[in-house]
C-alpha cells in the first residue's frame, strides 16, 4: 500500500491554500519544479487528480480539498511528535519555527535575535514572514510553532502572551504644514491624504482604529485612502515623494527605512497604545513551556 510522504502532503496543502505554485514553493522552501513533481507523483500513486491546472491558475479538485484537510491533520500530528521528542531537552535548545508579520519582523527581529542567541546558544529559530491570517493557518496546521502578531486580532482558541505595546507616529513630507506641530491629533489629519496598507495587513485596521475622526465627519480613513500599499517601505516612499501621509509603528523609528527617508515624524496624539505585540501558539503545543519562556524574554528585550 502506498503511503504519501510528509513532503508531498506539505506541497499539496500549500497549493490548496495559496492557489499558486510559485508561492507554495516559496512557502515550502523548494523550487517550483520540485513542488510540482512531488504533487504529480502523489496523484500518480493515488490514481486521482488533486489539482486542476491551467496556464493562469491552479485549483484543487473537491477530492484535492478533502485530502488537503487530512494532510493538515497529519502535519499537525507530525509536528507534535517532533515536539514530544524534544520536550525533555534543555529549555530553548531545539528548533522553533517562528512567524512574524511584515510590520513587525524587519524592525523587531534585528533587535532581539542577537541577545536571544547569546542567552540560548542552542536555540535554532527558523523565521517566516507572512500576513496574520496566513500565519494563523500555518500555526493551526503545525507548519510553524508560534507567531509574533499585533493585537487586537482574532486568534480563536490559540494561546498568547503579551510581549510589548506601542503607539503610532505620523509620517509627513518634509515641507508639510503639519510639521509645525509637536504632536498631531487624528482630528487634524487630512484623511483624504492618509495612505494605508492594503487589505490583509492588520496594521491597516489598527491605523484606522487609531484615527478617531470627529463626530459627524463624512471623511473616514476607509473611504478616503487614495493609495493602498503592499508594505511600509512603499508607503514611506510615497510620503517622501509628497504623495500623502501615513502612520508608522514606534518600533520602526530607528530603522534604516525611516532614517534614510526625506520625511518628518510626529507622535499621534491619541490615547494608546495603538497596538499590542503578542506571541501566539497552539494551546496543545508540547513546546508551550519553551514558548512562554521565549515570550518572557522577548518582553524584556522589547522593553530595553
Amino acid at each position: 500500500m502506498y503511503l504519501p510522504t510528509i513532503r508531498q502532503l506539505q506541497y499539496l496543502l500549500a497549493v490548496a491554500e495559496l492557489r499558486h505554485f510559485g508561492q507554495a514553493a516559496e512557502r515550502c522552501f523548494v523550487t517550483q519544479s520540485t513542488l510540482s513533481s512531488g504533487i504529480q507523483e502523489l496523484e500518480t500513486a493515488l490514481g486521482v487528480q488533486l489539482l486542476e491546472r491551467t496556464k493562469r491558475k491552479v485549483l484543487p479538485t473537491p477530492l484535492g480539498l478533502e485530502i488537503a484537510e487530512k494532510a493538515r491533520e497529519i502535519l499537525k500530528t507530525s509536528s507534535d511528535i517532533i515536539a514530544l521528542a524534544h520536550k525533555d531537552k534543555k529549555v530553548l535548545s531545539s528548533e522553533i519555527r517562528l512567524g512574524a508579520i511584515p510590520t513587525i519582523a524587519p524592525f523587531l527581529l534585528p533587535k532581539v535575535l542577537p541577545p536571544l542567541r547569546q542567552a540560548f546558544p542552542e536555540l535554532a529559530l527558523l523565521l517566516i514572514e507572512d500576513q496574520s491570517a496566513r500565519l494563523l493557518q500555518r500555526l493551526e496546521s503545525g507548519e510553524i510553532d508560534c507567531a509574533i502578531l499585533a493585537m487586537p486580532y482574532p486568534i480563536g482558541r490559540l494561546e498568547s502572551q503579551l510581549v510589548g505595546a506601542e503607539p503610532f507616529w505620523v509620517a509627513l513630507p518634509a515641507d508639510d504644514p503639519l510639521t509645525e506641530q509637536s504632536q498631531i491629533s487624528s482630528s487634524a489629519l487630512p484623511m483624504e491624504r492618509l495612505l494605508l496598507l492594503e487589505e490583509g495587513h492588520c496594521m491597516r485596521d489598527h491605523a484606522i482604529s487609531a484615527c478617531h475622526t470627529k463626530a459627524g465627519s463624512s471623511t473616514t480613513p476607509q473611504s478616503a485612502a487614495p493609495f493602498q500599499g503592499t508594505s511600509l517601505y512603499t508607503l514611506i516612499e510615497m510620503v517622501s515623494g509628497g504623495q500623502g501621509i501615513t502612520l508608522v509603528p514606534e518600533m520602526a523609528l530607528d530603522s534604516a527605512l525611516l532614517s534614510q527617508a526625506t520625511i518628518e515624524l510626529r507622535p499621534l496624539d491619541e490615547p494608546g497604545p495603538h497596538r499590542e505585540i503578542t506571541l501566539v501558539w497552539r494551546a496543545t503545543s508540547h513546546l508551550k513551556s519553551d514558548l512562554q519562556l521565549l515570550a518572557g524574554k522577548l518582553a524584556k528585550l522589547i522593553a530595553v
